[in-house]
């Protein structure tokens, strides 16, 4: 993390009246989750849990707040951002909020025990050769042990209101992405980052068009010009609806990448990743560049800038 992000993990720190922050560490990239707490007059709506691999204990940081946390939201399904909401739970009492969708599809990955087959036979239909497929499994389930969530949640969905701020759907980086809104404070869970970007990816069962999703998001976001966005990781972003353009572009430049690797020969999306992200990649990276390569070939194909084709057993695409 830079100097400006924070350099206490665990400790609340105070970004504005009635909001703090929680930085917890993660073991990989980017290496910290940002979790947040929203003053209401009834005591703290927790946002986010981290991953649950804690520094210290919730008793300690509760004991650090001027009162109780009385509810949690869960902004998306993602490892660390849902991992810790069990211990979260019980170490509050509070109730588990989490969009209606987002909570399936947590149900689905880390609540099933077939994940690993499911999302095996994807990454093969994809071109990912079998031997490079069982490593890109065992680097992405590696933090299935560690994910804690919290079954039968009070489920929400868009236009929703907690403790009076507005949820809003931001659906790209997970189909069930919930961002929180009010008097000009967006609490953006992973939909608009900096100085990263989020990673924006194709999974089995997911939406057809997560990029198409995405750009939508960012469009609202710039259309609602908040006048400040919090996080899950990196920096406070003080200019979000530049911050939603300046995402949007670089997507529109990597969908101009994808289109200039696409050839009459069918290529697989596995192939086509090591074209636009390099070869040189460990597999949990590569797992991220494969899905990331696949969302951005079905935003060209919705656009009619490249074709698709498949027989059930593979996938395929070619220049449009």
């Amino acid at each position: 993390m830079s100097q400006s992000t924070e350099h206490v993990f665990a400790t609340p720190v105070e970004l504005e009246p009635g909001v703090l922050r929680l930085t917890f560490p993660l073991p990989t990239g980017p290496r910290h989750v940002h979790c947040y707490l929203l003053r209401g007059d009834d005591g703290w709506t927790l946002v986010d849990t981290g991953l649950g691999l804690m520094q210290g204990s919730w008793d300690e940081i509760l004991a650090l707040l001027d009162g109780p946390v009385v509810r949690i939201f869960i902004t998306h399904m993602h490892p660390d951002h849902v991992g810790g909401a069990e211990a979260a739970a019980s170490a509050t009492g509070a109730p588990v909020i989490q969009g209606r969708l987002d909570y399936a599809q947590c149900e689905r990955v880390w609540g099933s025990d077939d994940w690993p087959e499911r999302i095996a036979d994807w990454f093969l239909v994809n071109g990912v050769p079998p031997g490079v497929a069982e490593e890109l499994i065992e680097s992405g389930h590696v933090f299935a042990d560690f994910v804690r969530f919290a079954w039968n949640p009070t489920l929400v969905e868009r236009g929703d209101e907690i403790d009076g701020w507005e949820v809003l759907a931001t659906p790209g980086h997970a189909d069930g992405h919930l961002c929180l809104h009010r008097d000009g404070v967006l609490v953006a869970g992973d939909t608009l980052l900096a100085p990263i970007t989020p990673a924006v990816g194709l999974y089995p069962e997911s939406r057809p068009d997560p990029l198409g999703d995405y750009l939508d998001s960012l469009q609202t976001i710039a259309e609602l010009a908040p006048r400040i966005s919090y996080g899950g990781h990196g920096e406070t972003i003080a200019d979000p609806r530049s911050r939603a353009y300046e995402t949007a572009a670089h997507h529109d430049d990597r969908l101009d990448r994808v289109e200039a690797a696409l050839e009459r020969e069918p290529r697989s999306g596995y192939d086509l990743s090591h074209a636009l992200f390099g070869s040189g990649l460990p597999p949990i990276q590569r797992r991220f560049a494969v899905a990331e390569t696949l969302s951005h070939l079905e935003r060209l194909v919705a656009l009619g800038r490249a074709r698709r084709a498949g027989d059930g057993r593979t996938v395929s695409y070619t220049a449009a």
